[in-house]
């Protein structure tokens, strides 16, 4: 019986190191990195992350194949979507100013062993990302030289027949990632100084392409001549939409970088919002040219844009087009390897990896070891991978870790608000305080306050409609809907993408389970919204919560659920990967692992009645504790 209760906590204890949150006052200002990235820094590294090679070769394929001029639908529908993970990546990089971004928001709300595989499945989000844009990078400039450069790599080396591999080994894409490293390490000065200058040569030449591309535009491609405006219809837009979705994913480099902002507060969800309205913007506009001047049906995926110029016999343009591809391609390899070793910093930093990527050089002030150690592998990555069997699986770790932020966050605003959380001038002890209220009396001894709703307390005003609520637990409800509410916005999502085809439902069966899922999700958001939140008043915080997460949750799932099956596999392998990496390294030198939390001693409170408010409340100390000194007299 005993070595039975004695398991039984054991696997207690384990459970509890799996799920130990990191402290928010442990997120203060203080770091080792250099705080010297301004607004304009970092709305130019959201827009170098996000208008790359998506502008120039994503905007003609989605055109052509998925949405024909409805594209920019597709692309504003996506904004849209966007926004509502951006907003909750810019209330935790103003309200936790640490680098890490979904790694960092996920540790202090939902757990270690969460937050370990959201920052492994980033890791190589950023590996594929920056190598595919490399191998993208080497294309185009291949293709201003006709074909030069691979025709003599393929005449020297020879061509490979090798599943995963590419059909010759490309050095230009892996020469540029190794100099691009170079310039990275040498400090956030010299990375923000290259990422400002290809960032404007890149704007620049949107400008030019949206000025001279409604100068030669004809209205008559959009036609119903051509085909009309929207010829695949309302799927054919959401399709795009799908697809467009990820042309938005650079954002986060700005939560990323938040650690090394002068003013992250107001700075990273200025930056985020900024950053974000440009890049929908230009792929509004530049997908509204394009498909204005040629017909859809006409464009070549590969350089619609460059292709567009060079039928209507602007030559010139065309190279200009190339040009500033190849820039903006170099701004989103310099926020891949910008945004990486930050990453890898912070979860060394925390013990949950190699410590030696927590190093940061002294003079130079950046994680050199994390910076070199990965712009190798992903030049190898970029060298001999064929990356096109690859690419999917950078959605599925960017969808996921949007749904997790986006569920941290109604977990943070449901939060007790810990005294040590928001930094600011010392107050006075509580011998030198003067206690004119109950509420001060209980706040001074610990209880619960009940006069006054907490964050996770039912709303008073509610309390006599939803009174069967309040019996719970304190946060019990809050918990319990949160998960129901993602269970049920798991299965609106299976409904929604699998209900007419996977699933062979009849008609009855489909409406029946959109109603209940529906009704379950609702129900959830209305629980939760009748809770107390946090209110911070020095912080962007997001509007309508928890309906704007909520909705970003639902999305994030429905669109992880359009993927096939062989992108969850490779998935669920490198999350393997993950956990032994975790439970073979990082749960044993986690930070949170060299102190366990001390053993909590329980106080008891007795309440007596009185008419006098200042005595209606004694502390009384277990016996195993010495007696603690009474509060003084109150004037």
């Amino acid at each position: 019986m005993a070595w039975g209760l004695h398991n039984a906590a054991s696997l207690a204890h384990f459970c509890q190191k799996l799920n130990r949150l990191k402290p928010l006052e442990d997120s203060s200002m203080e770091t080792s990195l250099q705080r010297c990235l301004s607004t304009l820094d970092l709305t130019l590294l959201g827009v170098g992350g996000m208008v790359g090679s998506g502008l120039y070769v994503l905007t003609g394929t989605v055109a052509k194949n998925m949405a024909g001029p409805a594209v920019l639908l597709s692309f504003g529908v996506a904004a849209v979507a966007s926004l509502l993970a951006a907003l909750c990546y810019a209330e935790f990089g103003a309200r936790v100013p640490r680098t890490g971004s979904a790694y960092l928001f996920t540790y202090v709300s939902m757990g270690e062993v969460w937050a370990f595989l959201i920052g492994w499945n980033v890791l190589l989000e950023y590996l594929i990302g920056g190598a595919a844009v490399a191998r993208a990078w080497s294309g185009y400039l291949d293709a201003i030289f006709s074909h030069g450069i691979r025709n003599f790599t393929e005449s020297q080396v020879g061509v490979w027949q090798v599943p995963f591999l590419a059909h010759y080994p490309d050095f230009l894409a892996a020469g540029i990632l190794l100099l691009a490293s170079a310039f990275v390490s040498c400090g956030v000065r010299v990375s923000s100084w290259l990422n400002h200058t290809f960032s404007a040569i890149s704007l620049m030449v949107i400008i030019f392409i949206i000025i001279l591309g409604f100068i030669l535009a004809r209205p008559h491609n959009w036609s119903a001549e051509e085909g009309g405006f929207a010829p695949f219809g309302f799927s054919g837009i959401m399709a795009g939409t799908a697809t467009c979705f990820y042309a938005f994913v650079g954002f986060d480099v700005i939560a990323a970088s938040s650690e090394e902002a002068q003013n992250p507060r107001r700075a990273v969800p200025m930056a985020i919002a900024i950053s974000l309205g440009l890049a929908a913007g230009a792929y509004i506009l530049v997908s509204t040219v394009l498909t204005l001047m040629v017909p859809w049906h006409s464009l070549d995926p590969d350089s619609a844009l460059a292709d567009a110029f060079y039928r209507r016999g602007y030559s010139w343009a065309g190279f200009i087009v190339a040009a500033g591809s190849i820039c903006a391609m170099n701004t989103v390899l310099l926020s891949n390897l910008f945004s990486l070793p930050r990453i890898v910093y912070a979860m060394a930093a925390d013990g949950l990896f190699f410590q030696v990527f927590a190093r940061v050089h002294p003079r130079t002030q950046v994680p050199v070891v994390g910076i070199l150690v990965f712009g190798v592998l992903m030049a190898l990555l970029a060298l001999l991978l064929d990356l096109e069997a690859l690419v999917q699986f950078l959605s599925i770790g960017t969808l996921l870790a949007y749904t997790f932020v986006a569920t941290s966050i109604i977990i943070l605003r449901f939060q007790k608000v810990s005294p040590h959380s928001s930094p600011g001038p010392a107050s006075p002890g509580p011998a030198a305080k003067k206690y004119d209220s109950f509420s001060d009396h209980i706040q001074l001894v610990g209880a619960v306050q009940t006069s006054i709703s907490e964050p996770g307390q039912l709303r008073p005003a509610l309390r006599p409609y939803l009174g069967f609520l309040d019996g719970c637990n304190p946060g019990a409800a809050v918990t319990w809907a949160l998960s129901i509410l993602v269970i049920s916005a798991i299965a609106l999502g299976c409904v929604l993408v699998f209900g007419d085809s996977a699933l062979h439902l009849p008609r009855w069966g489909y409406i029946l389970l959109l109603l209940i899922s529906s009704v379950v999700f609702l129900l959830c958001l209305l629980v939760l919204g009748a809770h107390q939140q946090q209110q911070q008043q020095d912080t962007f915080q997001i509007p309508l919560v928890p309906l704007t997460p909520a909705l970003s949750i639902l999305l994030n799932i429905c669109l992880m659920l359009k993927l096939s099956y062989l992108t969850w596999l490779r998935f669920s392998i490198w999350l393997l990967i993950g956990l032994a990496v975790y439970f073979g390294y990082g749960i044993w030198h986690s930070k949170a692992n060299q102190q366990e939390p001390p053993e909590l001693t329980t106080t008891r409170y007795v309440v007596f009645s009185s008419s006098s408010l200042e005595e209606t409340v004694q502390a009384v100390q277990p016996t195993s504790q010495p007696p603690a000194e009474e509060l003084g007299c109150m004037e």
